[in-house]
């Protein structure tokens, strides 16, 4: 997998990532249990194959972003607060080497979560990274309503939100409350670098 330009993995990096995605599949499995549903329920709410469903809770295979969006809208949960609920407490000073990172491979998509939700705060901080020529389609909004703030830092990103497409470029940003489903796909030459702040309604 290619790394993101401005990114170098570390050990620490590499240590964290195996750690999430090891509670990320535990947490899928308990989530499922929770709501008192079989795998074949899960696959009819979520449109994820029953035996990707499985492989996912037993940790053989790391979820897409469109596998994790569409789980995380039956869960009704936004992709950060799930990624948060298989953390630790995060601590008020978020240091950039504990800020969990998820990889995407399939779009090479590169999600950093720089202010995890935390209890009794509504917004949180995300870094996004897509590589030229890739795109990725969230079929619902997790949460009806959330609202999305996105900065470009670099590189340009087309945003589809309402069957509006928004072309924002560097320095830009658009802003919007989410109630249905968004693609973002970056058309190069160079990866989109972003920043979303997140606020539930």
């Amino acid at each position: 997998m290619r790394e993101p330009e401005g990114v170098a993995p570390t050990s620490v990096d590499a240590r964290l990532a195996a750690r999430l995605a090891a509670r990320l599949a535990a947490r899928l499995g308990e989530l499922r249990t929770e709501h008192g549903w079989s795998l074949d329920e899960l696959s009819r709410r979520s449109g994820v194959s029953r035996s990707t469903l499985s492989r996912l809770e037993r940790g053989e295979l790391s979820p897409t972003a469109a596998q994790l969006g569409r789980l995380c809208t039956v869960y009704e949960r936004t992709m950060s607060r799930l990624l948060t609920e298989v953390e630790a407490e995060p601590p008020q000073l978020v240091r950039a080497a504990r800020q969990p990172v998820w990889r995407d491979a399939a779009s090479g998509f590169v999600r950093r979560s720089v202010s995890p939700p935390h209890a009794g705060l509504r917004a949180e901080i995300i870094e996004g990274t897509l590589d030229a020529g890739t795109g990725i389609a969230y079929e619902q909004a997790p949460v009806p309503g959330l609202e999305q703030h996105i900065w470009v830092l670099e590189g340009t990103v087309e945003i589809t939100v309402e069957n509006t497409v928004h072309t924002v470029r560097e320095g830009d940003c658009l802003r919007f409350r989410l109630r249905g489903p968004s693609y973002f796909h970056c058309p190069g030459p160079v990866p989109v670098r972003y920043a979303v702040m997140i606020v539930l309604p």
